[in-house]
């Protein structure tokens, strides 16, 4: 990069995409930053803000790449991944990968993908036709290769407690990015006090939910409030079957 070389790859769809789309120093500006310790965001990017219209096609507005990242330690980020996935699918063109784990095996999704941190970005040069991809950082995942990312935080007392022994600073990293509070018992004036102590600024609340539900009417807001209007504002259904285990 610091040659000025922008086009590289290790995966042949990837090089065929290149010919008819080559990168710019945004697309690869963050390979100047793996060596920043603790770095949460990649470089600037010209994305959507959260109240435009997102409709998805192509030619509309650039293909959506949302890491979800868990800032207290398992936070939820791969289960919300494949709700969010199954909530999206019916409006939008979206996929969904999970770096490094392999969790998704266990939800017996076949449409589910699995990738490493070295070829995250080659996944996504190679499946730049969809509306949406959305990345399972887990814990530790690299955010340069997204252009949105959501910061997963569980505001349970030893999760809270734990997340600032290991850094004091935690919050502070934090600002100005989307902080969503998962798996939360927490009432609109719970949120209030956490934001007063945290001194940050939470994006959305988002409570325990069953995974075995095809719809949440909670995550229906939280889309609508990211961009996504096509979503349906459609009841809670279950499957057709209650557990989905045998597959």
């Amino acid at each position: 990069v610091s040659m000025g070389i922008y086009n590289f790859t290790r995966n042949i769809d990837a090089v065929r995409f290149l010919i008819d789309n080559p990168n710019t120093y945004k697309d690869v500006a963050q390979y100047h930053q793996l060596n920043q310790v603790g770095a949460f965001e990649p470089l600037p990017s010209n994305t959507m803000t959260s109240n435009e219209d997102f409709t998805g096609g192509v030619g509309s507005v650039p293909m959506r790449v949302i890491g979800i990242k868990n800032v207290t330690e398992h936070a939820g980020s791969t289960t919300l991944t494949y709700l969010l996935k199954k909530q999206l699918s019916s409006k939008y063109d979206v996929i969904a990968v999970e770096v490094d784990n392999n969790d998704f095996v266990y939800l017996n999704d076949k449409t589910l993908y699995h990738t490493t941190s070295l070829d995250l970005s080659s996944f996504i040069t190679s499946h730049a036709n969809h509306d949406v991809i959305l990345v399972d950082l887990n814990d530790k995942g690299p955010v340069g290769s997204c252009n949105e990312v959501i910061y997963l935080i569980e505001p349970g007392l030893i999760k809270l407690n734990k997340l600032i022994r290991k850094d004091r600073r935690a919050f502070e990293k934090l600002k100005d990015k989307k902080i969503v509070l998962n798996r939360s018992v927490l009432n609109e004036t719970d949120v209030r006090d956490f934001e007063y102590e945290s001194r940050s600024k939470v994006y959305f609340n988002i409570p325990y939910l069953d995974d075995k539900l095809d719809r949440h009417h909670i995550l229906d807001e939280f889309l609508i409030k990211l961009g996504f209007v096509r979503v349906e504002d459609g009841k809670e259904e279950k499957g057709s079957k209650l557990f989905n285990i045998f597959k």
